[in-house]
């Protein structure tokens, strides 16, 4: 691998980018597998009804996650906005095309204080209001739990639309005791499962636990279109998202949407423009998605997980080779999560820090992208999910290079 290579960026004149980070959507997420761009191409040679489509994607969706029904959105983001616009909504059109002004309806979410994240901005931004409860107590070393399950029980009132959850390994209260909680007091449960796959079985997972609405991303792991996103869950929630994100531009006499994803029978008339029009998903991304989709739950998980353990195994080994690095292995030997090369910079023996060495690699060209979330720490991390074989050893050189040991 050489610094160049040939790309439409640089057509552009703009530096591509050596991706060591993994599916981060500030530098394009993932490559859009071979599947989805073939589907792509081929749907924008005719015209299709958007409805029909998110029919037919809906259908695939629910067999593969097991939920009732299902929905392509454009992003994991615009999933839980619509989420919580179909929980405040349901099927009311009048507070459809009220939202995002809650004024004087029911419209909070209740969460776990530490799930809480700039990505809830995207709950907010159909008019919820996030009650969030609990502390930080485990991590601060107190001997108790974050949210205790009663905290969450105590904050659902006749004003609470839903709770929210921010799926990780390792975040509590335990996803069914909440939806427990939730479901006893007829409380639907949004999960924000953006990032959670692989394993493919955590395409259903959250679903056989009981939350009423999940959230995936379609263009990380899955490898569909950028752009696309995952909304699976109870089939009169998936309704009220429909209503409030399809185009409605419609009259009355020849408004005939799919029955099975909008349910016209039970409509009093035409839905306005919902808050989900901003969101609008293209037949190509919606193609994309259902190509993406078919081809990664036909994956295995266990040879795509140890390619990438290998990989990680071999950066990790080239880096301890490096003056003043240190490499290690985290997750190595899990199957249900990537091996990451964590890295740490000695400043007693490297004439730049974490963060310096990090972002002189990003002012290259072309841009070497390695993690960047524990630079106060003194370490950056290398993902080897979207860094092929023949990229490796040049990021190895270019990290030598800028520690002065090349």
């Amino acid at each position: 691998m050489t610094a160049d290579r040939d790309t439409i960026y640089d057509d552009l004149g703009i530096p591509s980018v050596i991706n060591a980070t993994g599916t981060k959507t500030r530098i394009g997420g993932t490559l859009v597998r071979e599947e989805a761009l073939v589907a792509m191409n081929r749907a924008a040679e005719a015209f299709v009804r958007i409805s029909d489509l998110q029919a037919a994607a809906s259908e695939r969706i629910a067999a593969v996650t097991g939920a009732e029904s299902g929905y392509v959105t454009n992003g994991a983001s615009s999933a839980l906005t619509l989420a919580a616009a179909a929980c405040i909504a349901g099927g009311d059109l009048g507070v459809m095309a009220q939202l995002p002004d809650t004024d004087g309806i029911p419209s909070e979410i209740v969460m776990p204080r530490t799930h809480r994240n700039g990505y809830d901005h995207a709950l907010r931004a159909a008019g919820a209001d996030i009650v969030d409860v609990g502390g930080n107590d485990y991590h601060l070393g107190t001997g108790s739990e974050n949210t205790q399950p009663w905290e969450i029980a105590d904050a659902i009132t006749e004003e609470t639309i839903a709770v929210a959850y921010m799926e990780k390994p390792f975040t509590q209260p335990p996803l069914p005791k909440v939806v427990e909680i939730a479901h006893e007091r007829d409380v639907p449960v949004i999960v924000d499962a953006a990032a959670e796959l692989p394993p493919t079985e955590n395409l259903s997972k959250y679903i056989d636990q009981g939350v009423d609405l999940v959230a995936f991303s379609g263009g990380k792991a899955i490898r569909g279109p950028q752009s696309s996103g995952i909304l699976a869950g109870r089939e009169d929630l998936i309704t009220s998202v429909a209503r409030q994100h399809l185009d409605m531009h419609a009259a009355e006499p020849v408004y005939e949407p799919p029955e099975d994803l909008v349910d016209i029978a039970n409509l009093p008339g035409v839905p306005l423009q919902g808050i989900g029009r901003s969101m609008k998903v293209g037949k190509e991304e919606l193609a994309g998605l259902i190509a993406a989709l078919d081809a990664f739950v036909e994956q295995d998980d266990e040879t795509v997980l140890a390619e990438w353990h290998d990989r990680a195994k071999r950066i990790a080994a080239d880096l301890e080779g490096v003056d003043g690095l240190d490499a290690e292995l985290e997750n190595a030997g899990k199957t249900d999560a990537v091996t990451t090369v964590v890295v740490t910079v000695d400043e007693t023996r490297s004439p730049v820090d974490a963060g310096e060495l990090v972002l002189a690699l990003r002012r290259e060209n072309p841009r070497v992208f390695v993690g960047a979330d524990d630079v106060h720490r003194s370490r950056f991390t290398i993902n080897p999910r979207c860094l092929p074989d023949d990229e490796v050893d040049y990021v190895i050189e270019r990290i030598a290079a800028q520690v002065g040991t090349e």
